[in-house]
């Protein structure tokens, strides 16, 4: 008989240090910019790094439209991106939930960690960071993707046993 695993995970709000072991936040807080355009815009340079894997690899930029989550979430699956990084910005401006796990062969439940952004800040996964599909805290919403297209298969997902039951709370 297997003994049952349960985790709660509460979500943090997203900072610079406490996502950088899975990727880069991308905000323009506490940034340095230089002006272009004749002085009239602020340009917040390389905030993030598109990571592409192999030689004929492309980045290429996706609208992803998410359907709002039920809270509290039972947490079936993570996925991960072995070729590529993988970027989220926001669209509409509304706070969304990130959930993820450090690479490894699979995700260890005891590391998985969850935040919210504060509607202004995108995130960028680096290549093989578990994490979970993107999880609108509105009943709709849109993202611009900036990821990797190429041979292979980029996406691997990892469901995690029965007796496993991960949930994410409510956001404070």
């Amino acid at each position: 008989m297997t003994e049952q695993t349960r985790l709660t995970l509460t979500p943090e709000p997203l900072t610079t240090t406490a996502f950088a072991p899975y990727g880069t936040v991308i905000e323009t807080r506490d940034r340095d910019f230089f002006m272009i355009n004749n002085g009239s815009t602020q340009r917040f340079h390389r905030l993030a790094e598109v990571m592409l894997g192999k030689p004929d690899d492309r980045g290429i930029i996706s609208i992803f439209r998410a359907q709002g989550v039920t809270m509290p979430l039972r947490v079936k699956l993570l996925e991960r991106h072995p070729f590529g990084s993988q970027a989220f910005i926001p669209l509409k401006q509304n706070p969304f939930l990130i959930i993820v796990a450090e690479p490894g062969e699979v995700p260890e439940p005891a590391n998985i960690r969850a935040f919210i952004t504060d509607g202004s800040q995108g995130i960028n996964y680096h290549p093989g960071v578990w994490h979970h599909p993107v999880l609108s805290c509105v009943p709709e919403d849109d993202f611009l993707v900036v990821d990797r297209e190429g041979e292979g298969n980029n996406c691997d997902e990892y469901f995690f046993a029965e007796d496993t039951e991960i949930v994410l709370e409510n956001s404070p």
